[in-house]
């Protein structure tokens, strides 16, 4: 069988598949899904990078999150600008979106990506029952989602789950010791005491570091609503 010839059938596949799974189930579960399907938005895992250095400094759950997202950046982003598959419901008109309607490529999913690679890496650091199976749990679920609200092909979900593998390794192999190094050479020039594993008294006592902080979490809001918010004014801009 040829590359070609292969392609098809794939293509076959994630066509059939994502006709039937496409809204099944109704309202009431794509709903549930829209909410557990966050977890993999970029938004959840660049607050949580903000919060374990800036509000909660942990620096080993600062550097292996970091280095699982940056991973993601690293893999992903270009996979998606190699390959540039439209979405389902840009070249299937029975498919019917969700959610927000995603922007970037379809192949492979940045969603997936992020439940598998960072529900690994938790894995890894925590080394605990119950976080083993809500891991695994919810990576089932958002890989589901993804194709039940007709915005990701099977073949993308399927790839974001072995891409999100491959990220996790990266990170923890490569990226992460790297990253913890770096931030413990930083520490050695701070001059006030560090504060592990604790909300940070500055929060407090210190309006700028206050508002550095707030203004991060909100920067992130913005850019990950970016569309939502520009649509949005310029729809009541033409009333």
């Amino acid at each position: 069988m040829d590359s070609s010839s292969l392609i098809e059938k794939i293509d076959s596949w994630d066509k059939k598949i994502i006709i039937k799974w496409n809204g099944y189930g109704g309202k009431l579960l794509a709903f549930f899904l829209r909410i557990i399907s966050f977890l993999g938005r970029e938004t959840i895992w660049l607050i949580l990078i903000v919060f374990f250095l800036l509000i909660w400094y942990d620096p080993i759950l600062f550097s292996y999150i970091g280095s699982t997202f940056l991973a993601g950046l690293i893999i992903i982003v270009p996979s998606k600008n190699f390959v540039k598959r439209t979405r389902p419901f840009d070249s299937l008109n029975q498919i019917r979106v969700l959610e927000r309607k995603p922007s970037s490529q379809s192949f492979p999913s940045w969603h997936v990506y992020n439940v598998v690679s960072q529900g690994l890496m938790f894995i890894y650091l925590f080394n605990n029952l119950i976080i083993i199976v809500v891991a695994i749990v919810c990576s089932i679920i958002v890989a589901i989602s993804r194709i039940q609200l007709g915005v990701h092909y099977p073949s993308d979900v399927i790839a974001g789950g072995l891409f999100g593998i491959l990220g996790f390794l990266i990170a923890l192999y490569v990226i992460a010791p790297i990253s913890y190094t770096i931030l413990n050479f930083f520490e050695s020039f701070i001059t006030i005491p560090i504060e592990y594993q604790k909300l940070n008294s500055l929060l407090f006592q210190n309006f700028w570091y206050s508002a550095l902080c707030s203004g991060l979490i909100i920067i992130i809001f913005i850019i990950a609503n970016y569309k939502w918010i520009r649509d949005y004014f310029k729809k009541n801009s033409n009333l």
